[in-house]
């Protein structure tokens, strides 16, 4: 064999498994069809550290999300990596929203969510004076990470323990080798071959394309897929809160919420854009200023001071999604070979947020799962 372990993907996720292989002895080639780390979703997001208390109970966003954000504090504290823990407003402007976070509170104290309360609307109005609303789920577990920082410090971990990272590296196909193990055939300006035991395909947008590229695979352990876009809007006027502010969640997405960078800056998003396409290869990132009047509406109902004119178009991502409109929103797949019966193989799909703060459980889970 030429490598160990082949890993498909070179964003937040991927790289988080190429390192735990990787600081555990094992020799790890990372393939990236992009020409540098996290260029997809990872670099496309609202780079927020999530708390956990959104998704089903015992489910694998859950489990993933609660025990990736305590890995990843304590991974960006030990290396250095800028993150800062500012905490989350979850408010309710109606009754009836007030229902659906009190709903989540429940979740989150049985998903083992630290310190979570619910605060009174003038309580919540206290602590932000431009946000109004009636009651709030307060998380002071939430914060923010510079993700690109932390991308880096994967890809320093993984090339310190001799491993190696492939860019403009496309996957073309995957055949499983009778004695066990894989060749994996390679696109790009300099296509080759690679022999490994082991492959996690962790390609983001491009995984269920991977999926299709192993000879063999079982059509029905291939899951439906569906691309939804989210549009941010950056603000042009002084910071006007300290916490970040989500809505009430929405369908498809967390609703528009308020986050800032390290530096203070705040953008809003992301909307939730259901794509005609799930060719990943025909999304358009453009922002459509027009989207700007759904933003305002949304906005305005926790900040009702936001001037006209404030917010501006700019930058949008994409979301894998194992769901569509209107239907239960989908887990995370970490699909082994318990599952499709290919001894060697991983394929993480519909890993979407709260990806980036699972990043590092998830990568534990892979390692358990292909070593066990």
């Amino acid at each position: 064999m030429d490598t160990d372990v082949v890993v498909i993907g070179a964003g937040a996720v991927g790289l988080a498994v190429a390192a735990e292989f990787a600081r555990s002895g094992h020799e790890v080639i990372v393939l990236e069809a992009a020409d540098g780390i996290g260029t997809g979703t990872s670099s496309r997001n609202s780079e927020v550290i999530h708390g956990g208390m959104y998704y089903p109970t015992g489910s694998l966003r859950h489990r993933m999300c609660v025990e990736g954000r305590r890995k990843l504090y304590a991974y960006l504290e030990a290396r250095g990596v800028p993150h800062m823990k500012r905490g989350k407003l979850i408010v309710a402007t109606s009754e009836k929203e007030t229902a659906k976070i009190e709903g989540i509170h429940a979740t989150g104290i049985r998903n083992g969510v630290e310190a979570l309360e619910m605060v009174s609307g003038a309580t919540a109005m206290a602590w932000e004076p431009n946000l109004q609303c009636v009651a709030a789920l307060w998380s002071p577990e939430t914060g923010i990470v510079d993700s690109h920082s932390y991308m880096l410090a994967l890809q320093g971990e993984i090339e310190d323990h001799g491993g190696l990272i492939a860019f403009e590296t496309p996957v073309m196909r995957i055949e499983p080798l009778s004695a066990g193990g894989f060749k994996v055939l390679t696109g790009g300006r300099e296509p080759w071959s690679i022999e490994c035991r082991r492959v996690v395909n962790s390609a983001g947008l491009g995984a269920h394309g991977v999926l299709r590229s192993i000879e063999g695979f079982p059509a029905e352990h291939i899951p439906k897929f569906v691309l939804a876009k989210g549009n941010y809007f950056g603000c042009s006027g002084k910071q006007a809160f300290t916490r970040l502010i989500y809505p009430a969640p929405v369908d498809g997405g967390l609703g528009v919420h308020v986050t800032m960078d390290l530096a203070g800056r705040m953008k809003f998003g992301p909307d939730v854009e259901w794509l005609s396409s799930n060719d990943p290869a025909t999304v358009d990132y453009t922002v459509d200023p027009k989207r700007s009047e759904s933003f305002y509406e949304a906005i305005r109902r926790y900040w009702p001071g936001l001037p006209d004119g404030a917010i501006t178009p700019d930058y949008s991502g994409c979301r894998p999604k194992l769901s569509g409109p209107g239907e239960p929103v989908a887990d995370f797949r970490i699909d082994g070979p318990d599952l499709h019966g290919i001894s060697g193989l991983v394929n993480l799909l519909g890993i979407e947020s709260p990806g980036l703060t699972s990043s590092l459980a998830i990568a534990e889970d892979v390692r358990w799962k292909l070593l066990n």
